[in-house]
């Protein structure tokens, strides 16, 4: 028997906040917490990594629900998984706004700016495997298209829905990103500078990936390691965020999600055999 979509229609602004005002109030106290804790700077050899309060936020996040202590239930997680969508609406428009304003900025930019936003191309064709290979099915295109930010959300909604596999994929890497992208950028960033191997300019510009909590993650740990390149480091990073953001948007709306769902399809038959699967080994009848 199908279970009954809930849809979270409501009559009036009042009849909603009279169920939903318990998760307005724990994300205002996450807010505050989180702020008043602020960055934390952990050393690692030459180089660091941040903890950022989108971290304190997620972790506090958890503990409330239902699995831990249960100050939230299971239809108030749902309820509040509708809600992510609006919250990252300023931060959409925001995006819009400037990549729209900035056409010409790209178009003058010179070859390597303009490339800069391709490299994240190369993340689905490593990621989607694996995820299918870990049981995923088309949740795996939401989750391996991009990084996860808030416009990589907002195209995933726009496309498939918000009720879809792919934007529960796309939800699952967002909070995950924001709880260890940062750590997983900070610490990457000073395994790669301490080789040596590339030019501090070059690893400047390839800290700006189109997340702001990651960029500042990886170029911190750039900047304790190259201090003579901190200003230069940071005007890259910058850079390339801008980049990122300006031509990310295009970049997975037009290629990178599309991609992805074909590459699916086309691996999914083969690699899904080889699949974990729940419930691999039933019980076995009394």
């Amino acid at each position: 028997m199908s279970r009954k979509k809930e849809t979270y229609v409501y009559g009036s602004l009042k009849e909603r906040f009279q169920l939903e005002w318990k998760i307005y109030a724990l994300a205002f106290g996450f807010i505050l917490i989180a702020d008043w804790i602020g960055q934390i700077r952990i050393p690692v050899g030459k180089g660091m990594f941040i903890l950022f309060p989108i971290f304190y936020a997620i972790i506090l996040g958890v503990a409330c629900g239902p699995q831990v202590l249960k100050i939230v239930n299971s239809k108030q997680v749902k309820a509040a998984s509708k809600l992510v969508v609006v919250g990252i609406c300023p931060f959409i428009a925001k995006l819009g706004i400037t990549a729209g304003a900035n056409i010409n900025t790209i178009l003058e930019s010179g070859p390597v700016l303009l490339l800069h936003g391709f490299g994240n191309l190369l993340g689905p064709l490593l990621a989607v495997p694996v995820a299918i290979l870990l049981g995923m099915k088309r949740e795996a295109i939401g989750a391996c298209h991009s990084i996860n930010r808030e416009y990589h959300m907002a195209l995933i909604n726009n496309i498939y829905g918000p009720d879809s596999a792919e934007a529960r994929g796309s939800l699952s890497i967002y909070i995950v990103g924001g709880m260890v992208g940062t750590i997983y950028f900070g610490l990457m960033a000073s395994l790669v500078g301490m080789t040596g191997w590339f030019h501090p300019q070059a690893l400047g510009l390839a800290s700006g990936v189109g997340a702001g909590i990651m960029m500042a993650s990886a170029s911190a740990s750039l900047r304790a390691i190259y201090p003579a390149w901190s200003e230069t480091i940071s005007a890259m990073a910058s850079v390339g965020e801008t980049i990122a953001g300006i031509t990310g948007m295009y970049i997975t709306m037009l290629i990178a999600i599309p991609m992805c769902d074909k590459y699916y399809r086309l691996i999914e038959p083969v690699l899904g055999r080889f699949a974990l699967k729940k419930n691999d080994h039933p019980e076995k009848s009394a």
